[in-house]
C-alpha cells in the first residue's frame, strides 16, 4: 500500500506503520480514488466492522494528533464532503491515554526552570484530562490562585513533523493523479493542517489567543477567559486560571445550578456573531467541551488552539450573504457565492442556480442557520462549487454553537441574535476607534498638501515669469493659482467625503 512514496529513511518507520494501519482498516479503496494505490482483496478482507467514513475515522484516530486535526479540518469541509463523512469526522476526537507524571515531569522541570513542587504552592501529579499533543494537572500557586497546567506530551513535535512530511508528499502525489483529488485542493489542504499543526504546537500562541479574546471582551464581564500566567508558560507548558463551570449539554442541568439557559443561549449567540462580525477573531471549536456556563449566567471560554480571523472584506461579504438571503434576492445571494467560489471553474448559471433554490427553501423569513447551511453545502456539492477554507471555519464554528445552544434551549436559532449583532456592527462602525485612524491619517495627508502648496505656487509663477510673453505669463500665472485652489478645494472635499464614509460605511 502506497508503494510509490520515496521518503527520507527518517521518515520511512513511520510510513510503514501508517500503511500498516490503512491496511488493517481496509482503506485500500479510499486510497485507489485518490490515486495513491490500487485496492487489493487483501484491503477488502481486512475491512472490518463498520463502513468506509466510520473505518477511516477509526484509522486516523489511531494514527495520532496530526491526523485527527487532519480529519478536523476535512469535518469543515462539508462543500466536499457527503454529511455521512462529514457526521463521522466531527466525532474525532484528541483524547488518549493518561501518562504518569513520572513520564512528564522532565520536561516540566525543563520548562518551569525546577520541580514543580518548588513553584507551585501545590500540584496534583494525577490528570486533570489528556489528550494526543497534551496533558493537564491542576497546581495552586504561590498567592492561592488555583490554575491548569497544560503540558505538551515529550516527543510530539518531531513526529507530528515527520507526518505532516509525509501527508505533503501524499498530497503532492494525489493531485497529480487523480482529477478527484485536485477537486479537493490536497497541497493547500496540506498547508492548512502544517499551519494549524505548528501553531497548536507551541503553547504560547494558545496563550496569546486567549490575551487577544479577553481583550475583545474586557467590557464584559458576563465573559470569562482564563488568564495565562506568563511568568510560569512557555511553548512547551502553558498555565492558567482554572475555571470551575457546568458544560452546555443539558438545560435542566443549568436550571439545578441556578443558571438560566434562555439567557445563556442569547449570551452564547452574541458571542459568536460578534467574534465573527465585529472582531474578526473567533473561537473556532466552541463545542460543550470548550465552554463553561457560570453563576451569574455567565460563560466561560476554553481552549484557545484553534482560533480563526476574518479580515474585513469577508466580515462585509458574511452580512451580504445574510441580507441578500433574507430579502429573498437570488441574483445578489449569487454575487457574493460568486466571489467565494471564484477560481473553482464554476459557471453564472451554476451559482445562480444554487442562489435561487437556497431562496426557494430559506429566503425572506427567519433565517434559522442551521437549516439554511445544512442545505447550502449539498447544494454547494450538487454544483461543484468549493468555497475557501476560512469560510468554511467560520460556517462549522456558527453550525456548531447553533447546535449546542438549541441543545440547552430546544427550538433556538440565530436570528434574533443576527438581528441584534446588526445594531453592534453599526454602533462598532460609528466608533471613534474605527474611524479615527483614517481621519489622522486624512488629517496628515491635509497637512503634507497645505505645507506643499506655497513652495509648488513659487515654482509654477517662477517658471511662468520666465515666459518672454508678460501678457500670456500673467494669464497662466491668475490659471495656475486658480487651478491650484480648486485642487485644493477639490482635496479638503474629497477628504470629508472620505471621512463620511469612513463614519457611515466602517
Amino acid at each position: 500500500m502506497i508503494r510509490t512514496v520515496i521518503v527520507a529513511t527518517r521518515d520511512r518507520a513511520r510510513l510503514a506503520e501508517i500503511t500498516a494501519v490503512a491496511t488493517r482498516y481496509g482503506l485500500g479503496v479510499l486510497l485507489s480514488r485518490f490515486g495513491l494505490d490500487r485496492a487489493t482483496a487483501a484491503d477488502e478482507g481486512t475491512a472490518g466492522e463498520g463502513g468506509l467514513p466510520r473505518r477511516t475515522r477509526l484509522a486516523l484516530e489511531e494514527l495520532g494528533p496530526t491526523f485527527v486535526k487532519l480529519g478536523q479540518i476535512l469535518a469543515t469541509r462539508a462543500d466536499l464532503l457527503p454529511a455521512e463523512w462529514i457526521a463521522e469526522l466531527e466525532q474525532l476526537h484528541s483524547q488518549a491515554p493518561t501518562l504518569p507524571f513520572d513520564d512528564l515531569r522532565a520536561a516540566v522541570e525543563a520548562a518551569l526552570g525546577q520541580p514543580p513542587e518548588d513553584a507551585f504552592l501545590s500540584f496534583d501529579p494525577q490528570p486533570l484530562a489528556a489528550a494526543s499533543m497534551a496533558q493537564v494537572h491542576r497546581a495552586v500557586l504561590a498567592d492561592g490562585v488555583p490554575v491548569v497546567v497544560k503540558i505538551r506530551r515529550p516527543g510530539i513535535r518531531p513526529r507530528m513533523e515527520a507526518d505532516l512530511r509525509l501527508i505533503a508528499h501524499l498530497a503532492a502525489m494525489a493531485e497529480s493523479a487523480s482529477a478527484e483529488a485536485r477537486r479537493f485542493a490536497p497541497s493547500a489542504l496540506v498547508r492548512q493542517l502544517a499551519e494549524a499543526v505548528l501553531e497548536e504546537l507551541d503553547f504560547t500562541n494558545e496563550g496569546r489567543n486567549a490575551d487577544r479574546l479577553r481583550g475583545d471582551f474586557a467590557g464584559d464581564p458576563r465573559i470569562v477567559i482564563p488568564a495565562i500566567h506568563w511568568q510560569w508558560s512557555s511553548e512547551a507548558l502553558l498555565v492558567m486560571d482554572y475555571v470551575d463551570g457546568i458544560p452546555p449539554r443539558n438545560g435542566d442541568d443549568l436550571r439545578r445550578a441556578g443558571i438560566d439557559p434562555a439567557a445563556i443561549a442569547e449570551l452564547g449567540a452574541d458571542i459568536v456573531l460578534d467574534m465573527v462580525l465585529i472582531n474578526g477573531r473567533f473561537h473556532g471549536d466552541p463545542h460543550p467541551g470548550n465552554l463553561l456556563c457560570l453563576p451569574g449566567n455567565r460563560i466561560a471560554l476554553l481552549d484557545m488552539g484553534m482560533i480563526g480571523h476574518v479580515g474585513p472584506r469577508r466580515r462585509e461579504e458574511i452580512l451580504r450573504f445574510v441580507q441578500a438571503l433574507s430579502a429573498g434576492d437570488p441574483a445578489a445571494l449569487a454575487d457574493i457565492i460568486g466571489v467565494w467560489s471564484a477560481g473553482g471553474g464554476a459557471t453564472r448559471e451554476q451559482i445562480l442556480r444554487a442562489s435561487e433554490r437556497l431562496v426557494i427553501r430559506h429566503g425572506g423569513g427567519a433565517l434559522v442557520l442551521g437549516a439554511v447551511i445544512a442545505d447550502f453545502f449539498p447544494l454547494l456539492r450538487e454544483e461543484r462549487l468549493v468555497l475557501p477554507p476560512d469560510l468554511l471555519l467560520i460556517f462549522k464554528a456558527l453550525v456548531t454553537i447553533d447546535g449546542v445552544l438549541a441543545g440547552i434551549v430546544p427550538g433556538f436559532d440565530l436570528s434574533d441574535a443576527i438581528a441584534r449583532s446588526k445594531l453592534r456592527i453599526m454602533r462598532d462602525r460609528l466608533s471613534p476607534e474605527r474611524w479615527g485612524p483614517a481621519v489622522e491619517a486624512l488629517l496628515v495627508e491635509l497637512v503634507r498638501i497645505g505645507d506643499d502648496a506655497p513652495r509648488l505656487l513659487r515654482a509654477a509663477v517662477k517658471r511662468l515669469e520666465a515666459e518672454p510673453d508678460a501678457s500670456r505669463a500673467d494669464e497662466r500665472i491668475a490659471s495656475a493659482v486658480t487651478s491650484s485652489g480648486r485642487w485644493i478645494s477639490a482635496a479638503i472635499v474629497l477628504a470629508a467625503i472620505v471621512v463620511a464614509g469612513a463614519v457611515i460605511g466602517g
